[in-house]
C-alpha cells in the first residue's frame, strides 16, 4: 500500500540532482512527476478486472515486478524523456498494491471490521510521506540520485518475495469475468449503478479532493503568506501527516462503539465546522497562525477516518468484482485530487481564501452525499447488481 506515495515523496529531494545530472531544468524533471501519477490513474482501471479474473496473488506479483524492472531503468535513464517514461510504467506497476490491498481486505473482512484494517492500511500509506523524503535526502548525499532508484527497486523486489512467499490467495481464478474492452466497461458501469457505491465511491473522492486542495496551496499559505521557513514548513506539514495517521487509530477505537456511517457522518460535520471557521477568518481577516495551523490540523485529523470508513462502505456490496470496485475508487480519486488542486493553483490570488473555499467546498459535498436523500441508502445484496 506504501510502495505508491513512497515512490513519489522519496525521489522528490533528487530533483536538483536529477535536474543537474540530465542537464535539463527542474520542470522537465517536474513532468516525471506527472507522468508517474498518469501510470497509477491508467493501472488501476487495468488492474482492476485482472484481480478480479486471475485472483489477486498473480496481478500483484506481476505489477511489483514491472515496478521493480522499471525502477531500475529509472536509475540507469541516460536522458529525461527516458526517466519520464520509465516512471510512467513504475507508477503503473505500483498502484497494483493500492489496488490490490483494498481488495484483499474486502476478501478477508467485512462490516466494521473492514473499516478497522482499512485505518491500519491508511496509517501505513500515511507514514510513507514522514520518512521517504528523509530517506531520499540521506541517499542524494551520501550516493547520488541514482541510488534513489535502486533502493526503491530494491524494495519493490522485497515485496515481490514476500507476496511469493507469505501471501495466500484471497481469491480464487474466475473464468467468468470478461476481459474483453466492452465487458470490462459493462463492469464497471455496473459497479457505478450500486447506489451505497455512489454515495460511499464519491463522498471518498470528496474527501481526496479536500486534501488535494491542501497539498496545492499549503507551501504558499505557511511560507508566503504567514512567513515560516521551508525548515518551519517541513516541521508543520510532517506534524499534520502525523495527525492524519493517528487518526486512523482513533477511527479503530470508535468503530468499536459506533457503526462505520455514524463515524463517517460525524467527522465529516466535524471537519466542514473547522474548515468553514477558517473561510470566515479569511474573508474577516480574523484569524492569526495558530488559528489557521491548528483547525487545519484538526481538518486533516477527520481526513484518515473519513477516508478509511467510506471506502469500507463502498466496497461493502461487493465480492466478486471487489478489485473492480476498489480500482474505480481509486480513479475517482485521483480525477477529483487533480481537479481540485488544479483549480486551487488557477485560482490562486495571493490570499489563503482558494485552498480554503475549495477544501470547504469539497467537504460540503462530501456532506451532501452523506446528509441528503442518499443517507437512507441500505446496502444492496451483495453482486445482486453484477452480470
Amino acid at each position: 500500500m506504501a510502495i505508491g506515495p513512497f515512490s513519489t515523496d522519496m525521489y522528490l529531494p533528487g530533483f536538483l540532482a536529477i535536474a543537474k545530472g540530465l542537464k535539463t531544468d527542474i520542470a522537465h524533471v517536474g513532468l516525471s512527476l506527472t507522468s508517474y501519477f498518469i501510470g497509477v490513474s491508467i493501472g488501476q482501471i487495468v488492474y482492476g478486472p485482472l484481480l478480479d479474473r486471475y485472483g489477486r496473488k498473480i496481478p500483484l506479483m506481476l505489477g511489483f515486478l514491472v515496478y521493480t524492472v522499471t525502477s531500475l531503468g529509472c536509475a540507469f535513464s541516460p536522458t529525461i524523456h527516458v526517466l519520464t517514461a520509465m516512471r510512467f510504467f513504475a507508477g503503473f506497476g505500483a498502484c497494483v498494491g493500492m489496488v490490490g490491498s483494498r481488495a484483499v481486505v474486502r476478501d478477508l473482512f467485512s462490516g466494521t471490521e473492514m473499516a478497522r484494517m482499512l485505518s491500519l492500511l491508511m496509517m501505513v500509506f500515511g507514514i510513507a510521506p514522514i520518512i521517504a523524503p528523509t530517506i531520499g535526502s540521506f541517499i542524494v548525499s551520501a550516493f547520488g540520485w541514482q541510488y534513489i532508484f535502486l533502493v526503491l527497486a530494491a524494495i519493490g523486489f522485497l515485496v515481490f518475495l514476500a507476496m511469493g512467499r507469505f501471501l495466500r490467495e484471497t481469491k480464487g481464478h474466475d473464468a467468468s469475468i470478461s476481459l474483453h474492452p466492452k465487458n470490462v466497461i459493462l463492469e464497471y458501469v455496473d459497479v457505478f449503478r450500486n447506489r451505497a457505491f455512489v454515495t460511499y465511491g464519491l463522498a471518498t473522492a470528496a474527501a481526496t479532493a479536500g486534501f488535494f486542495s491542501y497539498i496545492a496551496g499549503s507551501a504558499f499559505v505557511y511560507m508566503s503568506l504567514l512567513g515560516f521557513t521551508e525548515t518551519e514548513f517541513g516541521l508543520i506539514y510532517g506534524g499534520n501527516v502525523v495527525g492524519l495517521v493517528l487518526s486512523n487509530q482513533v477511527n479503530r477505537v470508535l468503530l468499536k462503539r459506533y457503526s462505520a456511517p455514524q463515524v463517517l457522518r460525524a467527522v465529516t460535520a466535524a471537519q466542514f465546522v473547522m474548515i468553514m471557521f477558517l473561510v470566515i477568518g479569511g474573508f474577516t481577516g480574523f484569524v492569526g497562525k495558530a488559528a489557521i495551523l491548528g483547525l487545519i490540523f484538526c481538518y486533516l485529523f477527520g481526513f484518515g477516518c473519513v477516508t478509511s470508513n467510506a471506502i469500507a462502505l463502498a466496497l461493502e456490496p461487493f465480492t466478486r468484482s471487489a478489485g473492480t470496485a476498489s480500482a474505480l475508487i481509486g480513479s475517482l480519486q485521483m480525477a477529483a485530487g487533480a481537479l481540485s488542486s488544479g483549480l486551487v493553483s488557477y485560482l490562486h490570488n495571493g490570499t489563503i481564501m482558494p485552498m480554503v473555499l475549495m477544501m470547504a467546498g469539497c467537504t460540503c459535498i462530501g456532506l451532501l452525499l452523506l446528509f441528503g436523500a442518499t443517507v437512507a441508502v441500505k446496502i444492496e445484496a451483495p453482486e445482486t447488481h453484477n452480470h
